[in-house]
């Protein structure tokens, strides 16, 4: 009897770290709307988003995810004062077209609650990310301008040939991530709905002094950018 006690013991020794590796990982593919926050949505619209990851879990409540995501927004559409010469002249109002998208890595830590018979479920996550973002500006305008915008990476203070500002220009930034999601269905495959708060710290844009009206401008201009995704995806 002992011995069969012994052994059942070592039975649940051995089957407890299987049973709580059943999935070692779980794989995701979603996509949804991504929003805009704070003056980064001043600069663009709101946008869409697609992702894909993996979730090597350690035990069956945490879980290590690493995500790619890429994120779109098109920009509002805007005028600038075009002159004819780098003297300036008559200006007139022309039009700049934008769009901002991002190349999105993510590490996150991801907290299940502890499972229940119940086919409706749902998790947290949070973590830190880098994000590679690229603004492409597009116009019919020739001439001559003076435009600063810190979203859209440029800060010409001087008349400066529109060529200048016409174009695509990026960075790659650290920022944060947290939030959570709902899941529907089985252990085989779940329908989730998830959204996130993201936060980038980007680089500073300093412009020195306006050549039109002669005046000192800040030198400060911050291109931190807040958004976050809604996305909808299955995991497996």
């Amino acid at each position: 009897m002992r011995k069969l006690v012994l052994a059942g013991l070592a039975l649940l020794v051995v089957a407890a770290p299987v049973s709580a590796q059943d999935k070692p990982v779980t794989f995701n593919i979603g996509g949804g709307v991504l929003f805009p926050l704070g003056g980064f949505k001043d600069a663009f619209n709101t946008g869409w988003n697609g992702s894909v990851g993996a979730t090597f879990n350690i035990s069956p409540t945490l879980g290590i995810q690493g995500e790619y995501s890429y994120n779109w927004m098109p920009g509002p559409e805007k005028t600038i004062t075009v002159f004819p010469t780098p003297g300036g002249g008559v200006g007139s109002n022309q039009l700049i077209e934008s769009n901002h998208h991002m190349h999105v890595g993510t590490f996150n830590a991801v907290f299940t609650p502890a499972r229940s018979d119940s086919r409706i479920g749902g998790y947290a996550l949070g973590g830190v990310g880098f994000y590679h973002r690229t603004v492409e500006l597009t116009s019919p305008s020739v001439g001559y301008a003076s435009f600063c915008d810190p979203y859209y990476y440029w800060c010409y203070p001087a008349l400066v040939s529109v060529d200048r500002i016409i174009g695509n220009r990026s960075s790659t930034d650290f920022g944060i991530n947290f939030g959570g999601g709902v899941t529907f269905g089985t252990d085989v495959a779940k329908f989730y709905v998830e959204t996130r708060f993201h936060y980038v710290w980007g680089p500073e844009v300093n412009p020195q002094v306006d050549a039109i009206g002669g005046t000192t401008l800040p030198s400060d201009f911050s291109t931190n950018a807040q958004y976050f995704p809604i996305i909808f995806g299955v995991r497996w």
